[in-house]
């Protein structure tokens, strides 16, 4: 079933004592194209769910947002730069003496040291991902595949609506093509019987016929390139190609967006060759709606 390349979706697992949020948002996008934006010591992971959301989406404009929570006290260390609290303590005991302060009191020397942001630092769940890296990309995976299922089904449901509104303009489209069938003749002998006319008018001014075989190769010709049967019929096919893939059960908007290209290509050379006033007119019909196929087109991944 065709899917729509715009969509949201949202997932959220709670295991190990850790809850991992997932967001998903796209728009169109000729390419594929993702962004991924979460938690620093998250990176390694980055790749996984890159692999895991290729299985899913084949293009768009992707955000994804990974929102990670803890409530296991082993995901926060503290660590005490114990070097840096040596020289510290150095440097205040120095301090004391050099001024007659006295001794160095403990308990202000401890707030102190508390106070220097390097001394005691929090170490926040970075060793969490050393040793429980398979633990929370379980969690992790859970709600993204979560999110996944949320995205896709309203992008299937959104693609339903495009399909929909593409086979509208299909039957639309394939009822000009039947009245340029019916006219195509009609068109012809008309243009040959406009270029016998100038014909005549040629041998009048001349006084004399030109050579017969001539004038029949000349003829021929001209009603050669007038003739469209050949562009009728690839725009048949087009069609017909256009109504399989969008009963199919995959969703490819880069070869719908091509017959689409295709059919173009067959109406302006449909419309260079014709002459017809009428024929004229059924052309820019079946161009304009074709042109409103394309536009829901370019939505489909």
């Amino acid at each position: 079933m065709p899917k729509s390349m715009t969509g949201y979706g949202r997932g959220e697992c709670i295991r190990f004592d850790r809850r991992l949020k997932v967001e998903i948002r796209a728009v169109n996008h000729r390419y594929s194209d993702v962004t991924i934006k979460m938690p620093r010591f998250l990176n390694p992971l980055e790749d996984k769910v890159r692999r895991r959301l290729a299985e899913d989406i084949v293009r768009g404009k992707v955000d994804v947002w990974v929102n990670f929570e803890s409530f296991a006290q082993r995901d926060v260390a503290a660590n005490v730069n114990n070097l840096l609290a040596d020289a510290y303590i150095e440097a205040l005991s120095g301090l004391s003496s050099r001024y007659g302060f006295g001794p160095l009191q403990s308990s202000p020397a401890l707030e102190l040291l508390a106070r220097n942001p390097d001394i005691i630092t929090l170490d926040k769940f970075d060793a969490s991902l050393q040793n429980d890296s398979d633990e929370i990309w379980e969690v992790l995976k859970l709600a993204l595949n979560d999110a996944l299922v949320d995205f896709n089904q309203m992008r299937v449901i959104e693609g339903q609506a495009m399909v929909e509104n593409i086979l509208s303009k299909h039957t639309v489209a394939e009822e000009i093509v039947k009245k340029i069938v019916e006219r195509a003749p009609i068109a012809q002998n008309t243009q040959f019987e406009r270029y016998k006319e100038r014909i005549a008018e040629v041998v009048a001014r001349l006084g004399h016929a030109p050579d017969d075989a001539r004038i029949i190769t000349e003829l021929a010709i001209l009603a050669d390139k007038g003739c469209i049967n050949e562009e009728i019929a690839r725009l048949e096919s087009h069609l017909a190609q256009l109504y399989t893939m969008l009963h199919g059960s995959e969703s490819n908007g880069r070869k719908l967006d091509f017959l689409i290209q295709e059919l173009n290509r067959e109406i302006n050379t449909i419309g260079s060759k014709s002459g017809d006033i009428a024929l004229s007119a059924l052309v820019v019909d079946l161009k304009s709606t074709v042109e409103k196929m394309r536009e829901q087109v370019q939505n489909i991944e």
